[in-house]
Parts: structure tokens; C-alpha cells; sequence
């Protein structure tokens, strides 16, 4: 904006002291404003906005350093996330490096808009409308890194989704592990949207939030076998980080011979050969001990419920 040059690659300086360079993939300017914009590269994170262009302005004047939403990022409409209500979604950790960065060019008082394009139908696919951010995409990131696989942006997710449900004063909240069983948890309860969490295979996630931040009542949702691994006393669902245990299974199934259980391919496979609401119901019972154990002294009641992949609610615990 000062000289007319666009440095390519450009070097930033992250919140660890890391300096990545990153090629621009967008250049313009004009009397006092100057745009440029990257590709974003999640990597191996499954992540909505891999290979979208985000987009930076700077214009000169106004007083101070101020962000604005551009085309494609969310403004935020309700309590409990980490910027106020009417704000750019823009969080604290990224307007910190671009306020950093404008002041070690001598900048005082500029507008910074963020935008990305197609941002607004990408939020369609995040968590974004439920948290009351609204018109596109969040500027998220806290060390500006992107682990391979990383869970830390889904966890987050529902740390920020708890946050809201607290802030709305919801008393009950519900974490599932699909979208089978949060429709079926949701009509069952008739429980708002801002109440449910997107739990995934993440239930360590979401329990041991709330032990440190309660709401009054939480329900976990979820298919059989995922919800036998919760038994188990796993709390990552996924199917790379934990094994259903036959054996275990069998203890809880007398209706059948502990050979045929440790024979099956799959949990599903045990529930079709036992054909009794029993199995289902231990099951249950023990996933909810195990929610219990994590939620400890946290003044939150818990109850479990199962769903077949129908959408029908075959077992419910406490």
C-alpha cells in the first residue's frame, strides 16, 4: 500500500515464532488500499475450506486498527464465543498477528476486511449457523499450524458450542455421534438446534469440557457400536483409535455362546444374532458409567441413548 510491492512469497511471523512463506495467489491496489490472497492448504484435515482464497484489504484511515467482514465471513450474532456479538467471527489469535503486523510497518489507522469468496455456502457445512455466526466463514486459529488429522479444530468445535449453549442459558445439551442419532435425540427431547453438539467420535472431548464448564443435563447419542466402545471406557470413538472388544461384548450377552460373539464381524452382527432389548440395555448402562466417571463431581446429569440406524431409539440409560 506504501510502496506499490507485493512481496512474493510473503513471510508472516506466528504465535510460536514460526516464519512461513506463503505464494499469492491475488494482488490489487489503489490509492489508499492495497488486497492480496493465499490458497488455503488444510493438508490431511478434513477441512470444508481446503482450497479456498482467503482475502486481505487494507485501507488507511478511520482511528486505530479495525477488522471488518468481507463477502464469505460470518459476523457474530450471539454470546459465548471469543469475540462479542456484532463482531467479525475474526478470533483473538488472528487479529492479533495482523494488528502485530501493521504496527511493525508503522500502521496506526487502518481497516483491515477479511473476505472469502464462496465463504457464505461453505459455512452451510460448519458448525457456524448453529453458533450464531452468520453470513459465512469463521477466522479461526490459535498457533496458526494445522496438524495432519488434526482433531483439535472439531474438539474446539464443541468446546464453542458448549460456550454457547452456557451462554444462552440452555439447561440441557446433547452430543452425538452422527446424524442419524442427533435427529433422533433432538425429536425425542425436542431440544433446539443451539443444543446440539456435533460430538462425533470426540466424547472425551465434550465430557471433559463440560466437568469444567456444566450445563444442568447432557445426553450422548449414538449407534450400537459406537456406543459399546463408550462402554468399554473409550473416549475416542473413531474406529483408528479404538477396538470394539468382543469379549466384553459376550459378558454382556448370556443369551448367546461366548463363541459365536467372539466369532462376529461386528457389534451389529452380536445385536442381529441376540435379538433382545437386554443386550442393548447393558450396554447402555455401561456407557453411561463410563460418562459418569468422566463428568466426575461436575454438577451435570447424564443419560445415554441408542439408536438403530432407522433413526428408531433402541436403548436409553439414566
Amino acid at each position: 500500500m506504501r510502496t506499490g510491492a507485493f512481496p512474493d512469497p510473503v513471510t508472516i511471523t506466528l504465535p510460536r515464532g514460526e516464519t512461513p512463506a506463503f505464494a499469492l495467489a491475488m494482488t490489487e491496489a489503489g490509492p489508499g488500499w492495497a488486497r492480496a490472497g493465499i490458497i488455503k492448504d488444510a493438508g490431511d484435515d478434513p477441512d470444508v475450506t481446503h482450497g479456498c482464497m482467503v482475502v486481505a484489504t487494507v485501507r488507511e484511515g478511520g482511528e486505530g486498527i479495525r477488522f471488518r467482514a468481507g463477502p464469505g465471513v460470518g459476523r457474530v450474532t450471539r454470546a459465548g464465543l471469543p469475540v462479542p456479538p456484532g463482531e467479525p467471527a475474526i478470533n483473538p489469535v488472528p487479529r492479533q498477528m495482523m494488528r502485530q503486523a501493521v504496527e511493525e510497518l508503522g500502521g496506526r489507522d487502518v481497516d483491515i476486511e477479511i473476505s472469502i469468496p464462496g465463504g457464505e455456502e461453505l459455512a452451510a457445512r460448519t458448525w457456524n449457523p448453529r453458533l450464531g455466526i452468520l453470513g459465512g466463514l469463521s477466522i479461526l486459529g490459535t498457533t496458526g499450524i494445522v496438524n495432519p488429522f488434526s482433531c483439535a479444530a472439531w474438539i474446539s468445535s464443541i468446546h464453542r458450542g458448549i460456550d454457547v449453549a452456557r451462554a444462552m442459558g440452555l439447561a440441557h445439551v446433547a452430543g452425538s455421534t452422527g446424524s442419524t442419532s442427533e435427529d433422533a435425540v433432538r425429536a425425542h427431547y425436542g431440544l433446539p438446534l443451539e443444543a446440539m453438539l456435533d460430538m462425533g467420535d470426540f466424547a472425551g472431548g465434550l465430557l471433559k469440557y463440560l466437568r469444567s464448564h456444566p450445563v444442568p443435563r447432557v445426553t450422548i447419542g449414538g449407534g450400537f457400536a459406537k456406543i459399546c466402545k463408550l462402554g468399554q471406557g473409550a473416549l475416542d470413538l473413531h474406529s483408528g483409535r479404538s477396538q470394539l472388544d468382543l469379549a466384553w461384548l459376550a459378558a454382556r450377552c448370556p443369551e448367546l455362546p461366548e463363541a459365536r460373539v467372539l466369532a462376529a464381524n461386528s457389534a451389529l452382527e452380536v445385536l442381529e444374532m441376540a435379538q433382545t432389548p437386554a443386550l442393548v440395555q447393558r450396554v447402555a448402562a455401561d456407557a453411561l458409567a463410563t460418562v459418569r466417571a468422566v463428568l466426575g463431581d461436575a454438577p451435570v446429569a447424564a443419560d445415554v441413548i441408542i439408536v438403530a440406524r432407522d433413526g428408531a431409539i433402541i436403548g436409553h440409560a439414566g
